[in-house]
């Protein structure tokens, strides 16, 4: 059984629809890691560009992979600036009227961090009264912070990346912020641990990354599907997933 899907699967991968380009511009944030960042010199790097190109090297197709402000991703495919995109977009009703999207490549629940000395315990709403939560704006993460947090009387605040409002926990302006598990476990990583902890995550938030295309690019995304399908039966996911996270993000 698993020897034949993975057959089928390299068969419908290997290539795009006749008519297709042979080169694929791909969009991603940039300010996300370890999913995708912008090293000192300029490279794009993480876990959503190496799947990226595993895709791109599965249906024999050039990969060019360009950084956009998370506002821009898809406004910026609507207008054709790029093919697809890439970048930890998390599929929600509200997205699928304006883009298709695969299915998913990985899944993860909101969790919150706050610093060590923080007398907040937990992730129940009403603990976070009075407190400063960001979160970043135009995402799902942003839209649960304020429906949920906000309702319950914490002061929301909004930024324009993720990076900025675990810069401003850091400085101390914020008590708490609200992200996906597995950015806020590697970001726990990268500072050691040291200024903040884990509160848990929050019950009910698993939400699955899926990769954008055009309404009508259904050709795209049809062959995106099934190199999806490709790599993760011949291990090649398995092998991007181990130099990020030492726990199965699928």
């Amino acid at each position: 059984m698993l020897a034949s899907l993975l057959g089928l699967a390299m068969v419908a991968a290997t290539c795009l629809p006749a008519n297709a380009q042979s080169k694929l511009r791909i969009a991603t944030e940039g300010a996300y890691p370890p999913f995708n960042s912008v090293t000192a010199d300029g490279k794009i790097v993480g876990f959503d560009v190496d799947i990226a190109n595993a895709l791109c090297a599965r249906l024999k197709v050039e990969c060019e992979i360009v950084a956009q402000d998370w506002d821009g991703l898809i406004p910026g495919l609507q207008a054709g600036k790029f093919d697809m995109i890439v970048a930890s977009m998390t599929v929600t009703d509200e997205r699928k009227k304006q883009i298709a999207f695969t299915h998913k490549y990985y899944a993860t629940p909101f969790s919150l961090v706050a610093p060590k000395a923080s007398d907040i315990s937990g992730t129940v709403a009403a603990a976070f009264k009075g407190k400063a939560l960001g979160a970043q704006a135009s995402t799902v993460l942003g839209d649960y912070a304020q429906k949920v947090y906000g309702k319950a009387g914490a002061d929301v605040k909004l930024y324009p990346s993720q990076e900025e409002a675990m810069a401003d926990l850091m400085n101390g302006r914020l008590d708490a912020v609200l992200s996906d598990k597995f950015f806020l476990m590697s970001w726990l990583k990268g500072v050691d641990g040291a200024c903040c902890r884990m509160l848990g995550d929050i019950d009910g938030t698993a939400a699955e990354a899926g990769i954008g295309v055009r309404l009508d690019n259904t050709e795209l995304r049809d062959s995106l599907n099934a190199a999806l399908d490709a790599i993760r039966a011949d291990g090649t996911y398995r092998k991007i997933q181990a130099k990020y996270f030492d726990f199965d993000i699928y």
